[in-house]
């Protein structure tokens, strides 16, 4: 890779460079990204061809080249050749080529990244002081609950009624459940436990559970990328967090034989997490073909006891947004009656806290 390449990679905003017949010489990994494509399948090729629809795109890539001044355009959607539509800023730049001819340098910024990453923000902050309050409440809330059950387990002592220990015995049992519930709320706590992991190990093994917890008869379907490497993770805090999510799909279902999952693997290049850029993150899709999440819920679905199961603790997805959060990464949920899509991204780097 030469200098000029590794110049461009290193740009979160999309960048094409075109001659002055609108063919591609350059494409670096954020375009590659946004328009779904490799560099390799576009070089030379008209920059209609890269979409659908391309009326309004060539339109203003030929005005430019030939006013030879720059334009900007606002909010534009594209339809991507998988009929994708995305949503970007567009700047196009004309330039001299050294070489003689003039060509243009365009510029692409997703709109939809920047209120994704605005919208993170929010809500990661907002989750940060609900966790916050919620911890405190915790912690407050253990300390005399050890007092009432060491005062019942003293009194169990001295009656000598049996069935008066009965009562004991269910403020004990109440009182370990609190106890337990609030460790849930507390979430895990303990230092990740970093080793090099193949993300589809953790996925096949969430898979046989929820196969042997159903009775086989739940089906998981699988789209993985071979590809991807291994990358460090906590495996046993990372199975908790895809088996929460899994077990929410089963459980929002009638049935477990009308359940479907689906589980897709990729690797996405030059990816935002909060404020910082990632070269290559690991993206997984748990799908399913529940009832979906009722649009009041959608905002708050990973804010701890929210949920709309009757019985359900609403712990399980704040749970393992957590988990995903102290592995550098973030995830995200969508949901219409008949798909609901739960997408996480993991950093393939050794920086998590």
């Amino acid at each position: 890779m030469n200098l000029e390449s590794s110049i461009l990679d290193s740009i979160s905003t999309g960048v094409l460079v075109l001659d002055g017949d609108l063919r591609v010489t350059a494409l670096n990994a954020s375009g590659q990204a946004l328009l779904d494509t490799s560099e390799a399948r576009c070089l030379g090729v008209n920059a209609g061809k890269l979409l659908l629809d391309a009326e309004e795109w060539l339109g203003y890539l030929t005005q430019v080249l030939e006013s030879e001044s720059p334009h900007a355009s606002r909010s534009v959607t594209l339809t991507l050749l998988s009929g994708q539509e995305i949503h970007v800023d567009i700047i196009i730049t004309p330039f001299s080529a050294n070489e003689g001819g003039n060509g243009l340098l365009v510029e692409l910024l997703a709109v939809d990244r920047l209120l994704r990453i605005s919208r993170e923000g929010s809500l990661q902050h907002a989750q940060e002081t609900s966790r916050a309050v919620i911890r405190g409440l915790a912690h407050e809330i253990k300390n005399p609950l050890g007092g009432v059950r060491g005062a019942a387990q003293l009194l169990a002592r001295e009656l000598a009624d049996e069935e008066l220990a009965e009562y004991t015995g269910i403020i004990i049992r109440e009182a370990d459940r609190l106890r337990d519930l609030v460790d849930r709320l507390l979430g895990p706590n303990r230092q990740l436990e970093l080793r090099p992991l193949n993300i589809h190990e953790v996925l096949e093994h969430v898979r046989r559970l929820i196969d042997a917890e159903s009775d086989h008869r739940v089906t998981v379907m699988r789209d993985y990328d071979p590809s991807l490497p291994e990358f460090p993770c906590d495996r046993a805090q990372l199975i908790q967090a895809v088996l929460n999510i899994m077990r929410n799909a089963v459980q929002a279902a009638a049935s477990p034989e009308e359940c479907r999952i689906m589980v897709r693997t990729r690797s996405q290049r030059q990816f935002t997490v909060g404020t910082q850029l990632h070269r290559l993150v690991c993206r997984v899709d748990i799908i399913d073909n529940g009832p979906g999440i009722p649009a009041d819920l959608l905002p708050s679905v990973f804010a701890p006891m929210v949920t709309g199961r009757a019985g359900g603790t609403g712990l399980g997805l704040s749970i393992a947004q957590s988990v995903i959060n102290r592995h550098g990464g973030t995830m995200e949920c969508e949901s219409s009656p008949g798909e609901t899509r739960f997408t996480f991204y993991l950093p393939m780097e050794v920086q998590h806290a």
